[in-house]
C-alpha cells in the first residue's frame, strides 16, 4: 500500500488552476494570497509610471516594461504579479510570463497594504534574487529604489513630493516625481 501525502504548498500547477473571478491572486512561499483592485489613485501613479519606464527601456531598446496583470514566476511556488515589471533579458519572457528575477519589481502602495509591500513582499523578492524593489507610496507622494546587497535591501535613491528621482544603475532614467500623483497638473512624463 502506498501512502498518500497531501502537499501544504501550493505550487505553479495549482496556481494556474484558480478561475478567473477577478480578483489578483499570489503565491507566496506557496501560499495563496489575494489582493483587491487597486483603486483609481493607484491606477493613475502606475499609469504614469509605467510611460517613463516604457520610453526608457523599450523606446531606448534596453528592454521591456510591464504593467499588472502579468505573472513573474519567480520559483514553482512564488508567483507574483506586482505592479509594474521590468526585464532586461528576452530569455525571462515565455507564454507562461516572465521566468525568474526581472532587473525591477515595482510596487505601489494601496490604503492598508504598506506592511505586506514593505515586509513580506520584501523578504520574498530579496530571497528569489530581485536585484531592485521599487517602492511608491501615492499617499506620502514617494518613490523608494531600493537595491539588493547581501541579501537586503538597501535605499539607492528616493523622492518625495515634485522631486526628480534619479537611479544610478541607469543613466538617464529621470523619474519626475510630480507627473505621477493623481490630481496634478498633467504634464507629460519626461525621461
Amino acid at each position: 500500500m502506498t501512502e498518500t501525502i497531501l502537499r501544504t504548498r501550493l505550487t505553479y500547477e495549482d496556481y494556474c488552476l484558480i478561475p478567473d473571478d477577478g480578483n489578483r491572486y499570489e503565491l507566496l512561499e506557496g501560499q495563496l494570497r489575494v489582493t483587491p483592485a487597486p483603486g483609481l489613485e493607484h491606477q493613475h501613479v502606475s499609469k504614469r509610471l509605467f510611460a517613463i519606464l516604457l520610453r526608457y527601456f523599450e523606446d531606448g531598446g534596453r528592454g521591456h516594461a510591464f504593467y499588472a496583470p502579468v505573472d513573474v514566476i519567480l520559483a514553482e511556488d512564488d508567483v507574483v504579479q506586482p505592479d509594474l515589471v521590468v526585464v532586461l533579458a528576452p530569455a525571462q519572457m515565455s507564454g507562461r510570463g516572465i521566468e525568474g528575477a526581472p532587473a525591477i519589481l515595482v510596487e505601489i502602495i494601496s490604503p492598508g497594504r504598506a506592511h505586506y509591500d514593505r515586509t513580506v513582499k520584501a523578504q520574498r523578492y530579496a530571497a528569489r534574487g530581485v536585484p531592485r524593489y521599487w517602492i511608491v507610496d501615492p499617499e506620502a507622494r514617494r518613490l523608494e529604489c531600493f537595491c539588493l546587497r547581501e541579501g537586503r535591501y538597501a535605499l539607492q535613491a528616493a523622492g518625495t513630493g515634485d522631486e526628480a528621482v534619479e537611479v544610478s544603475d541607469f543613466p538617464g532614467l529621470r523619474i519626475p516625481l510630480a507627473t505621477l500623483w493623481f490630481g496634478t497638473a498633467r504634464s507629460s512624463p519626461s525621461g
